[in-house]
């Protein structure tokens, strides 16, 4: 009997699907992290807020992508890699900035979020799970996440260490090292759509 490719549909069906509300909620989460981390002065926060405005933005490129030719997952991939990248980078330029002019970041608003966050994360991050072995652009929607829960436990302790020591530098540590995290899953997604792009036939390493 030949293939009526069902199956093949109703596997995009649930990509899309997961897709979908994760963007959904990684949308919603970054706004009110934004307003939180402005009205908190908190670096870690718009560090945080900012990784989960590049995941939606990556679920959109992968909603986009479903269906499509290799070659263009490939190139979906490659882009949501340039995208962390640029975002990491200007997380650790706006760190710098507060380090030199200074910041009171409020911790309620800090471990508040940042638990919240969290909640949302590790939902998505569960949904996501069967997508951590598929193709370059939907494996890339699941390392986001990841480093999105690993920012969320940061911004977490952050929070508690700002408090305890009435501090802002655990704020600047975390906001920096979350910086750090997300242009290293960039540089992740980069290779891995490099070489997704190689195995396609497409541009040659």
């Amino acid at each position: 009997m030949s293939d009526c490719g069902c199956h093949h549909e109703a596997k995009n069906a649930q990509e899309r699907k997961i897709l979908t509300i994760a963007l959904i909620l990684n949308a919603t989460m970054a706004v009110v992290g934004g307003i939180a981390g402005w009205i908190g002065e908190s670096t870690g926060l718009l560090a945080d807020a900012a990784d989960m405005l590049s995941d939606a933005t990556a679920y959109a490129i992968g909603l986009v992508a479903i269906g499509r030719a290799a070659s263009f997952k490939a190139n979906a991939a490659m882009l949501s890699g340039v995208a962390l990248l640029l975002l990491g980078l200007g997380v650790l330029f706006e760190v710098g900035r507060r380090v030199i002019y200074g910041a009171e970041p409020d911790s309620g608003w800090m471990i508040g979020t940042a638990i919240l966050s969290l909640i949302v994360n590790m939902a998505v991050l569960r949904m996501l799970a069967p997508l951590k072995s598929a193709e370059a652009h939907l494996r890339a929607t699941w390392i986001f996440t990841r480093a999105d829960v690993v920012a969320n436990v940061g911004v977490i302790l952050a929070g508690v260490l700002v408090l305890w020591l009435g501090s802002p530098y655990p704020d600047f540590v975390i906001g920096t090292l979350i910086g750090l995290y997300v242009v290293k899953e960039a540089v992740e997604i980069l290779r891995e759509a490099r070489e997704a792009r190689h195995n396609a036939g497409g541009t040659p390493e």
